[in-house]
């Protein structure tokens, strides 16, 4: 198997574990929610991620993987922003309509995709906008209910949309400049990211609940949703890392998009929720804009890997010839002594070469 075919094995695997993952913990959370009335999903949040670190520091110690340090001061500014991010997005579902917050989703791949092009100069096809457009559309139909506007959800959302999207793009370019794989990076960001979520947690969730975390009643029930919940989570974490990893920012936040749908009919299907035309309408038109998107992306990663294969030849045939070129000169060295012992001249090194190639 090449190297191209383990690569792509790789995505499929990480995709469909980001799929399974995020749809099983939603599934998990809406139970743990709407059913058991345990409502603080910002704690809970810091509860998966100090779960995850355990995990992954028991991997660790059996060795199935490399603890690999970097520049300290990227991974706790990663690890604290990323712990704002998931906290502005709870502070924004609490603040704005629901129909506002899905608003304030399909805000972050235009928004990530502006990042991109003006700090990082990546381009985006028109072919891949005009799909991108398409996937927006259908999840805005499915979704989108009420647009109830006020001041502060407003900005709340902004910020929510903005840490969101340098987070998530942080998590590709940091894999990248320091070589490092999607567990390590989890691995010394996670305590950063539970930290700041289990400092600011319960006063977030006490402020949008009015309850207070510590003074709910835990039965067997709810600690049995919330251990099943802390477990998901941990293939959650490492699957959005590895997912944003091999692929890109953008094309995780169209994943999110799929699991949104597969929560829509899961949640028809299963719990009994109440679906329209306009939901299945969306879905369909959602699930277009990703097979579109998908077939682009596909045909876009073949024509730069012909590109690069044809230009390796070109680059072995430039490397073959010499840097620098040896002249045989003709010319004669006598030594000083008039004895007329004559000496051959030495190889003239022509360094004009290297300006040359």
């Amino acid at each position: 198997m090449s190297e191209g075919q383990k690569f792509q094995l790789g995505t499929i695997g990480a995709l469909s574990l980001s799929v399974v993952s995020s749809v099983s913990i939603v599934i998990c959370n809406k139970a743990l929610i709407s059913t058991l009335g345990f409502t603080f999903a910002t704690t809970l949040t810091s509860w998966h991620l100090l779960v995850t670190f355990c995990s992954l520091h028991v991997a660790l110690w059996m060795k199935m993987f490399e603890h690999k340090p970097f520049d300290p001061r990227a991974v706790m500014g990663f690890g604290v922003l990323n712990g704002i991010s998931i906290g502005l997005l709870n502070l924004s579902l609490g603040f704005n309509s629901v129909g506002f917050y899905q608003m304030t989703k399909l805000a972050i791949i235009p928004c990530t995709v502006l990042l991109e092009t003006l700090f990082f100069r990546k381009k985006f096809s028109r072919k891949i906008q005009f799909s991108l457009t398409i996937l927006l559309l259908g999840v805005g139909i499915a979704t989108v209910t009420d647009l109830q506007l006020n001041m502060l959800g407003s900005v709340l959302s902004l910020l929510a949309v903005i840490t969101t999207c340098v987070a998530q793009i942080m998590t590709n370019t940091i894999q990248k400049k320091f070589k490092v794989s999607s567990t390590q990076l989890l691995y010394q960001s996670c305590p950063y990211q539970a930290l700041t979520l289990f400092v600011t947690g319960p006063f977030l969730d006490g402020l949008l609940t009015n309850q207070n975390v510590f003074a709910f009643k835990y039965t067997s029930q709810v600690v049995f949703f919330i251990v099943l919940s802390c477990m998901i989570s941990v293939s959650v974490n490492f699957s959005t890392f590895l997912v944003i990893g091999k692929t890109s920012p953008v094309t995780y936040q169209v994943l999110g998009h799929l699991k949104t749908c597969l929560v829509l009919a899961f949640g028809y299907v299963l719990l009994k929720d109440p679906f329209n035309w306009r939901n299945i309408l969306g879905i369909m038109v959602a699930v277009i804009g990703m097979v579109v998107y998908s077939y682009f992306c596909s045909v876009e990663t073949q024509q730069k890997a012909s590109e690069t294969s044809t230009q390796l030849p070109q680059m072995k045939e430039s490397e073959k010839d010499p840097l620098i070129a040896v002249e045989n000169g003709s010319g004669v060295l006598s030594d000083g002594g008039g004895g007329g012992v004559q000496k051959t001249a030495a190889p003239v090194w022509n360094s004009n070469k290297d300006f040359q190639a």
